[in-house]
C-alpha cells in the first residue's frame, strides 16, 4: 500500500514490517558460523511476531519453487544478509567510538527493531532515546520484558512520528541540547519525502551541539537509477506472485510502494556546508572492510547506499 501523509503502522505492517525483515537478517547472521555482530534479541522478535514474508532471511530454505523460478534470489538475499551485518557494526562502533569520547546522549531515529539499548556495554550515565511510533516502541518494549531482557544504558522511549514535532517531545524527556550527542539514521531517508529529510537534519543542527556526532546510511548517486529501479520491481512482483499461488495468506509488499523516490540533498555535503566533519564510505567499500565482498557475478547486489558519519566542530 502506497504511503500517505501522517499513515501510521504496527509492527507488521507497511514500514513495521520492514524493521521484521532486518531483524530477521541480523538473526541470520548471529546464528551464522562466523557472525559479524550479535544479536540475541532478533530471534526474539520474530517468535514473537508470527510467520510473514519478514522471516525469510532467516531460514535456512526458501520454497523449491521459489528458487528454480528465481535462481539468483537466494545468493541476492545472503548479500542483504551480509549488507545488513556490515551496517550494523558499522553503527555499532560509532555510537561506541562517541561514549568513549564522553558523549553520554544518544539518539536513535527511528528506532524500530534495534536493540542497542539492550545489548552494547554502554558505560554508566549513557541515556538512549529511542524515536519511532508508538506501536512500534510498544512491541519492542513488551516483547524484550516479557524475554526478562534488561536495558544496559538509561533508556528512554519518545513515541513519536518524525514528521511530527519531536525536537519537542525529546527535550520534554530529558534531552539537553548543551550537551554534546550522538546521533543515528539508519534505514530512515527512503522512507521519508525530500522535505521532511530536509527538516530533520534542520532539527539535528538546532540540538547538536558541538562535539555531537552523527551517522547515517544515506541514498547513493545511484539509489534512484530507473533501470535499477524497474529491475528490481520486476523481480520482486514475480517472487510476490509465485508466493500467492503457494501461500495466499502470506502478504509480500513491495518496499518500494514505502519509499519515497525523490531527488534530495546530498547528506554528505549537506553535513559539511553546516559546520560538520564528514566521512562518506560507499556500501560495497564498508562491506570489504568487514571481509564481506560482493560476488562479481550478481549484479547490483549491494545497496546503492553511502554510509556517512560525522562531527559537529564549532559552535
Amino acid at each position: 500500500m502506497p504511503r500517505t501523509d501522517n499513515d501510521t503502522w504496527g509492527i507488521t505492517e507497511s514500514v513495521g514490517a520492514t524493521a521484521l525483515g532486518v531483524a530477521a537478517a541480523r538473526a541470520a547472521e548471529t546464528e551464522s558460523e562466523a557472525p559479524l555482530i550479535s544479536d540475541p534479541f532478533a530471534r526474539v522478535f520474530l517468535d514473537a511476531a508470527g510467520d510473514g514474508m519478514w522471516n525469510w532471511f532467516a531460514v535456512p530454505n526458501l520454497p523449491a519453487e521459489i528458487v528454480e523460478a528465481e535462481p539468483d534470489l537466494k545468493p541476492r538475499m545472503q548479500r542483504m544478509v551480509d549488507y545488513m551485518a556490515a551496517r550494523t557494526a558499522f553503527f555499532d562502533q560509532f555510537f561506541l567510538d562517541a561514549t568513549r569520547a564522553d558523549v553520554r546522549q544518544v539518539v536513535i531515529l527511528a528506532a524500530g527493531l534495534d536493540s542497542r539499548a539492550w545489548r552494547l556495554p554502554w558505560p554508566d550515565g549513557t541515556a538512549v532515546y529511542e524515536l519511532d511510533q508508538p506501536r512500534v516502541l510498544e512491541f519492542k518494549s513488551s516483547t524484550l520484558r516479557d524475554n526478562g531482557a534488561e536495558p544496559t544504558c538509561n533508556l528512554v522511549h519518545v513515541p513519536i512520528d518524525l514528521r511530527h514535532d519531536w525536537p519537542e517531545a525529546l527535550q520534554r524527556a530529558g534531552f539537553d541540547a548543551s550537551a554534546p550527542s550522538v546521533w543515528s539514521a539508519e534505514g530512515l531517508l527512503p522512507f521519508l519525502p525530500a522535505a521532511a529529510q530536509e527538516l530533520l537534519f534542520e532539527r539535528v543542527q538546532a540540538l547538536g551541539s558541538a562535539g555531537s556526532r552523527i551517522a547515517v546510511e544515506a541514498p547513493g548517486p545511484g539509489f534512484l537509477a530507473p533501470d535499477a529501479l524497474a529491475k528490481q520491481r520486476e523481480t520482486m512482483q514475480r517472487v510476490r506472485d509465485l508466493m500467492a499461488k503457494l501461500e495466499p495468506e502470506r502478504d509480500i509488499p513491495d518496499v518500494h510502494d514505502l519509499w519515497y523516490f525523490e531527488e534530495r540533498d546530498d547528506v554528505g555535503d549537506w553535513l559539511a556546508s553546516h559546520g560538520w566533519e564528514v566521512t562518506v564510505t560507499p556500501a560495497e567499500e564498508l562491506m570489504a572492510g568487514y571481509g564481506r565482498q560482493l560476488a562479481q557475478d550478481i549484479e547490483d547486489a549491494a545497496p546503492q547506499t553511502l554510509f556517512v558519519s560525522a562531527e559537529r566542530v564549532g559552535e
